[in-house]
């Protein structure tokens, strides 16, 4: 975000703006009086997220969103643009999880789904983001993972899914730099959102504190902590960053 290209509310499309990381970047962009879209399939938790949105002094919409819908990630930015009349930042960050499945244990099934949400999603709403955020000179973050950047025991389709979402981004940058469209990601490490608590419920007593000494830091993120990293790729603060993938994890990728 610039000042000579941004208005003083700029519009944000948020994929998986109803929880986790993607309520918390809500939030966050909303205290600097963004005008906020969540696209999500949970209207319910959408709407949650709103009224949080409101009482930070922002305003948004939700917009019904099945990122692996080609359809209905098409829409969702036109319903943005159509509202509001321009789109300044896309955030992708809607995503799922296959734990504890390797290559031989992994199904057809999961490995699509995989790829349809973490990599097909943002593939579709930034082509469809793309014309509006040349007019604004936006910008666009993907919320990959440190798992796309170091291999993790257990997570093949995970892995995968997220490193092809490290490679788009880069891909993106450099296609998209002359229009003045910057492209980057973040590379969390665990963040303590919805999807790692029901993952510790799975693996019982203890799970917690084994997430949370694998960081060199000695725990997990909090869920505000990346959005902070994601609100500053989307700033003027980071205007000559592009093609970036910023881990957020900790320390973990560093040895």
């Amino acid at each position: 975000m610039t000042d000579r290209a941004m208005p003083q509310q700029p519009v944000i499309l948020i994929s998986g703006g109803n929880i986790g990381i993607g309520r918390a970047t809500a939030l966050r962009f909303a205290g600097a009086g963004a005008q906020i879209v969540i696209a999500a399939r949970n209207a319910d938790t959408a709407r949650e997220t709103l009224d949080l949105v409101s009482q930070a002094g922002g305003q948004g919409q939700f917009v019904p969103c099945d990122v692996r819908d080609e359809a209905q990630c098409d829409q969702a930015v036109a319903a943005s643009v159509g509202r509001y009349g321009r789109l300044d930042v896309l955030v992708n960050n809607a995503g799922i999880i296959v734990r504890n499945r390797t290559v031989a244990q992994t199904t057809t099934e999961q490995w699509q789904a995989m790829l349809d949400v973490n990599v097909s999603g943002a593939f579709y709403l930034s082509r469809a983001a793309l014309p509006h955020l040349a007019v604004t000179r936006g910008n666009i973050v993907n919320v990959s993972s440190y798992a796309g950047l170091v291999g993790f025991p257990g997570s093949a389709a995970y892995c995968a899914a997220k490193g092809a979402l490290v490679q788009l981004t880069r891909a993106m940058a450099l296609d998209h730099a002359t229009e003045g469209i910057r492209v980057n990601c973040v590379c969390p490490g665990s963040v303590r959102t919805p999807m790692i608590e029901k993952a510790w419920q799975q693996h019982g007593q203890g799970a917690a504190e084994l997430w949370s000494e694998k960081h060199p830091l000695g725990r997990i993120a909090e869920a505000e902590e990346v959005a902070e990293a994601i609100y500053w790729l989307a700033s003027d603060g980071a205007s000559f960053v592009t093609g970036a993938a910023l881990p957020v994890d900790g320390g973990i990728t560093a040895g």
